[in-house]
C-alpha cells in the first residue's frame, strides 16, 4: 500500500541499529494509516524502533476487511524511485496499472513486483462490486548499483510452496525449506508466508548474518515463545540459526529477513534516495509533470501530489 498522506515524515536507515550478531525479541506495535479512499491499514515499517529489516524498508498490512461497492483499495497515480514494491495478495483482487503500460490483476497467492529504478508511476484499485481484501505490501530498497536501473514490472502467479509441521509455507522471496522464489530481488533477503487452519509447529532454518522480523496477519501464534496477535511486529535481531513458530489454531504469519542493509538511505513519501537533493528533484519532477515518471494511461483515479519538501534538510547518518 503506497504512502498517500499529504504530509510525510522522513526517516533514514541510520536511525536504528541492527543487533549485529545478537538475537533479540523486540515487540513493535504497528500504527494505523489511511490509504486511498478511507482504507485503514496497519504500518509495521518504518517505525521509530526499526526503520528496516534487511533491505525491506516498508511494510503495510491491509485487512482482512470486507468492503462495499466503490471502496476497498483505490490509490491514484503516484511515483516511486529507488525501490521495488512487493505486493503479496492473500484475499481479494487488485488491479495494477503503471507508466510502462502494464495492467495486471494480482490474485490470491500471487506477488506483483514493480521495480521503480530511476522512476515509475502506478495506480492500484480493488476490482468488483465490493468484496474482501487481505494483503501485505512491502518495499525493498535497491542497492546503489541498481537504484538507477530502468523500471520494470513482473507478476508471479506460481510461488514455491511446502508443508512443514502443519504450516503451509509460501516462499515469497529468497530461499527457504530448500525452495527458491523466482521473484527477482537485488539484495540477500528472504520472505515467507506461513498459514495454518489448525494447530501447527515448525522450525525455520535461519541465516545467522540475517536480521529477521515476523508479523501475524491473522489469528494468533507464538514465535520463539512470544505470543503474537495481529498488530505487533516482532524483531528477532541477527545471530539466529533457527526460528521456532507455533500456533494452537488458525493463523497466518509473514516472516521477512535479510542481510542488514549497510548503505545510507533516506525514505520520504514514496521515494527512497540517498540525499535530500535527490528527493527534492524527484518531488519537483513529479509535481511538475516531467517525463521522468511517465503517465498511467487509462487510470481514472486522482493523481497524488507529493507533499511539500521545502525546508527538509535531512542527511543520512552512519549507524
Amino acid at each position: 500500500m503506497s504512502n498517500t498522506t499529504a504530509q510525510a515524515t522522513p526517516s533514514t536507515s541510520r536511525d536504528c541499529e541492527p543487533c549485529h550478531g545478537q538475537p533479540v525479541l523486540e515487540r513493535i506495535p504497528t500504527r494505523p494509516a489511511e490509504v486511498g479512499e478511507g482504507l485503514i491499514i496497519h504500518r509495521a515499517l518504518p517505525n521509530r524502533q526499526r526503520r528496516m529489516v534487511g533491505a525491506w524498508c516498508f511494510l503495510d498490512h491491509a485487512g482482512p476487511i470486507d468492503f462495499p461497492d466503490g471502496r476497498g483499495l483505490n490509490v491514484g497515480p503516484h511515483p516511486h524511485i529507488g525501490l521495488q514494491t512487493f505486493t503479496w495478495m492473500i484475499e481479494g483482487e487488485v488491479l495494477h496499472r503503471d507508466s510502462l503500460g502494464y495492467e495486471q490483476v494480482v490474485r490470491p497467492g500471487q506477488v506483483n513486483l514493480m521495480t521503480a529504478g530511476n522512476g515509475i508511476a502506478h495506480a492500484e484499485h480493488s476490482i468488483g462490486t465490493g468484496g474482501r481484501l487481505h494483503a501485505a505490501q512491502l518495499w525493498i530498497a535497491l542497492p546503489d548499483g541498481k537504484r538507477h536501473m530502468a523500471p520494470a514490472f513482473q507478476n508471479y502467479p506460481d510461488l514455491p510452496r511446502v508443508v512443514s509441521g502443519g504450516f503451509g509455507i509460501t516462499v515469497l522471496a529468497g530461499t527457504a525449506f530448500g525452495q527458491t522464489s523466482p521473484v527477482a530481488v537485488h539484495s540477500p533477503l528472504v520472505g515467507m508466508d506461513l498459514a495454518t487452519g489448525q494447530a501447527a509447529s515448525t522450525i525455520i532454518a535461519a541465516e545467522p548474518a540475517f536480521e529477521y522480523a515476523v508479523l501475524t496477519l491473522s489469528g494468533k501464534a507464538a514465535v520463539e515463545g512470544e505470543v503474537l496477535d495481529p498488530g505487533t511486529l516482532l524483531y528477532l535481531g541477527t545471530g539466529r540459526r533457527q526460528i521456532a513458530v507455533r500456533s494452537d489454531g488458525p493463523a497466518d504469519l509473514l516472516l521477512i529477513g535479510g542481510m542488514p542493509f549497510e548503505e545510507e538511505i533516506v525514505l520520504w513519501w514514496n521515494f527512497v534516495a540517498r540525499s535530500t537533493a535527490e528527493i527534492e528533484a524527484a518531488t519537483r519532477d513529479w509535481n511538475g509533470g516531467a517525463s521522468r515518471f511517465g503517465d498511467v494511461a487509462g487510470d481514472v483515479g486522482t493523481r497524488l501530489v507529493a507533499p511539500d519538501v521545502t525546508g527538509m534538510h535531512l542527511k543520512p547518518q552512519r549507524r
